[in-house]
């Protein structure tokens, strides 16, 4: 499987109201390539079946979206995310580790 498949794989694993982050995918492949998960994010050709808005920066931002940052939080908010000033509030609680 290659690296993309697998962070997409991953990233199916994320409920519903709950975020990760690029670091923790990473982290979870056994890599430092925090940006290569970014990439492929960025490259998911099914994000409604691949949530890649449930993934965010390690800081509690929100970070990018191919659909825009404003899309993104659209998204986060339908799911009960609270979000204020481009960040995830309660970050901790609702963090998805694998």
């Amino acid at each position: 499987m290659q690296f993309n498949e697998k962070v997409l794989k991953l990233t199916k694993k994320i409920p519903r109201g709950r975020v990760t982050t690029y670091k923790i995918i990473a982290e979870k492949l056994k890599t430092k390539a925090y940006r290569a998960v970014g990439t492929a994010l960025h490259n998911n050709k099914r994000p409604i079946i691949i949530p890649c808005h449930r993934v965010v920066n390690s800081n509690g931002f929100v970070g990018g979206y191919a659909k825009g940052i404003k899309k993104k939080t659209e998204l986060l908010k339908k799911e009960g995310i609270k979000i204020k000033n481009k960040k995830i509030e309660y970050f901790e609680k609702i963090l998805f580790r694998f």
